[in-house]
């Protein structure tokens, strides 16, 4: 498969590990494996001391795997694939779609969602927002844009790069849509748990459908991102074992002591989420009285779930020129909208790091219309 490049990976990867601070971040600070390690009990820190690093399960340790399915509410160990969450996107897709077939994909998204339908060849549809909605995904857009070859609904809630997550109702609307057309629906659930009220929680599509495929992993509520470890869940068992198989030509297996650690993480996944979940909450309320203060400059609509979110750039500059200049004139890393083929006017926020504060208020000083 030939695919172009992946334009915000190359673009964290041109900045993130040679400047300070990084305003776009859509992850939280990672836990070091201390943090981890301390949080184990005498049996959880055994399978750490005298782990084998052999090759493990190719479907997933299944201590990790049981561990997983205290997430969902219907899904069993069976029904659990473990794997690098941007593997699972690729292996998902590529198991799932022909080149005859049609997609209708969330937009904007993060770019695998629908580089990779594009580059098998698939005819694509793309579900856009309503910013003056509130960043709203209307679910009858979905149904109008169903042909007689369309095979898969791809969506992303909590949503990246908005932050918008829909209501209980809306999301039930397009599960049903996928339902009646007999449809699969693949469902990016990686901010899933960081809702900033957890009352506003929507189930994993994995649990209210049988067809329904749903991504997770460490990376995002739980703070390891360099653990690398995700996983797909659905009820479709013949899909499952096809996801499998194509698994023996990417990883094979996972990596056994981020397995373990992994374990040991979501064995104590709400020390991490509520650690999170407090950070997120405190630079929210900061992020969002910066906006506020430089309102000619800058808009939103304030997320309602997960680390990020799409501001407004109200100046007379392409948002990619502009974040260029920011870093290259105080050294700040911001992510702007073209990395998501998103026009040119907004730039994506993020809000899970512990020193957002100090990057705010070297932002302050900054003037961002100049």
């Amino acid at each position: 498969m030939k695919i172009p490049p992946f334009k915000l990976e190359r673009y964290f990867a041109k900045y993130e590990f040679n400047i300070r601070y990084l305003l776009s971040s859509s992850d939280c600070d990672g836990f070091n494996m201390q943090e981890i390690l301390d949080l184990a009990t005498n049996e959880e820190y055994e399978l750490w001391k005298n782990l084998q690093l052999g090759y493990t399960e190719s479907q997933g340790f299944p201590m990790l795997r049981d561990e997983i399915t205290k997430l969902y509410s219907k899904i069993t160990l069976d029904q659990v694939m473990v794997l690098t969450p941007e593997e699972g996107i690729f292996i998902a897709l590529n198991s799932i779609l022909s080149k005859e077939d049609h997609v209708i994909c969330i937009s904007p998204s993060y770019q695998s969602l629908h580089q990779i339908v594009e580059s098998i060849g698939c005819d694509i549809t793309y579900w856009r927002p309503d910013e003056e909605r509130g960043w709203y995904f209307d679910p009858k857009d979905i149904e109008k844009s169903i042909q007689t070859n369309t095979r898969l609904i791809i969506i992303n809630f909590p949503h990246n790069p908005t932050g918008y997550l829909p209501s209980l109702d809306d999301f039930q609307k397009i599960v049903d849509i996928a339902k009646d057309n007999n449809l699969l629906l693949f469902s990016d659930e990686m901010y899933r748990y960081l809702e900033h009220d957890p009352q506003l929680r929507l189930p994993s599509a994995s649990d209210l459908y049988c067809n329904a495929i749903s991504l997770s992993g460490l990376s995002k509520t739980f703070g390891l991102a360099g653990l690398r470890i995700g996983w797909i869940t659905t009820q479709n068992s013949d899909l499952l074992n096809e996801m499998i198989a194509y698994k023996d030509y990417t990883t094979i297996c996972s990596n056994a002591p981020s397995e373990i650690l992994g374990f040991i993480a979501l064995r104590h996944k709400e020390n991490l989420i509520n650690i999170n979940l407090k950070k997120i909450r405190q630079n929210l309320n900061f992020l969002d009285d910066f906006i506020k203060n430089h309102s000619q400059s800058l808009s939103w609509v304030k997320p309602n779930a997960g680390t990020i979110g799409l501001a407004k750039l109200n100046i007379n500059m392409p948002s990619l020129d502009f974040c260029e200049r920011v870093v290259k004139d105080i050294g700040v890393m911001i992510v702007p909208s073209e990395m998501f083929d998103y026009g040119t006017s907004h730039i994506r926020l993020g809000f899970g790091r512990a020193n957002l504060p100090e990057v705010l208020e070297i932002l302050d000083r900054y003037k961002l219309s100049q």
